[in-house]
């Protein structure tokens, strides 16, 4: 895997990365009020348990630009695929060389320090900073989650905090309007990932049926669910289940950022 447009130069700014992954000498916690006049668009990408993780450092290299601000979560079972393992599987320390990545996040995060009264809140914090959340790719498993209410992680507890009623977040100056709904409430993007015969199954169908007809973007909801596509997948089998590619994907959020970004031709496998 090839990136262009990679710096050699970390950004200055916190990483909270999971000791097991890759060790910082300080952490610093997120506080969304610091951050609510910079004028940057605040992109949050979080990865749940599928091979198409891999194309996550493709997504986040096509977003970067300075008026971009992006942080990124990572499932447990995501952050399995990033172990620098392959060419197209770099290790999370190298993403974080890419331009306006702030930090990556995992589940340890949340219990980082004994919390006590006044403390902020990772996962309110995270969903305060977020003017659009990204949820690429989406498992079969996490999407169950979250039609069902589930919080039982840093990426859930997100989702489940989700300002549904526009009632909470209120809209940060100088930032394009296409980031807020017809509604008013900040999009939830989400890109599943699974086996043909699970995106097949019919409570799937149920949940996906959820997203797009109760909860969508479309019904006065905060949801756009990307369709995923038909293709050979990791396992063998071929069919439907494949999450959309990767350009198709950062076009897509791009329509709501309002902003020009790094040429997705000058990025390659």
């Amino acid at each position: 895997m090839t990136r262009e447009t990679l710096s050699d130069q970390q950004p200055s700014t916190f990483k909270c990365i999971s000791p097991g992954i890759i060790n910082m000498s300080q952490t610093q916690t997120l506080r969304a009020s610091e951050h609510q006049n910079d004028g940057r668009p605040h992109v949050l990408l979080a990865c749940t348990g599928s091979v198409a993780t891999i194309k996550i450092p493709l997504i986040i290299e096509a977003l970067s630009h300075h008026d971009i601000s992006m942080r990124l979560i990572l499932s447990s079972s995501a952050s399995q695929f990033l172990q620098g393992q392959s060419a197209e599987q770099p290790s999370v320390s190298s993403l974080l060389k890419i331009p306006n990545l702030e930090a990556v996040y995992t589940d340890e995060d949340e219990w980082s320090q004994p919390w006590t009264r006044g403390a902020d809140i990772l996962h309110i914090e995270l969903r305060r900073w977020a003017d659009i959340m990204i949820m690429a790719p989406l498992s079969a498993n996490s999407l169950a989650k979250m039609v069902a209410g589930m919080a039982d992680s840093l990426v859930m507890s997100v989702v489940r905090a989700w300002d549904t009623t526009a009632m909470l977040d209120a809209r940060r100056p100088n930032l394009p309007s296409s980031l807020r709904t017809s509604t008013g409430k900040k999009p939830l993007l989400v890109a599943p990932a699974m086996n043909t015969a699970m995106w097949a199954h019919p409570v799937t169908h149920k949940q996906a049926a959820v997203l797009e007809q109760e909860w969508g973007i479309d019904v006065g909801g905060w949801i756009r669910l990307i369709r995923p596509v038909e293709k050979e997948l990791a396992c063998g089998d071929t069919g439907g289940g494949a999450m959309r590619e990767w350009k198709d994907i950062v076009t897509i959020i791009r329509g709501y950022l309002d902003v020009q970004t790094s040429s997705i031709t000058n990025i390659s496998v």
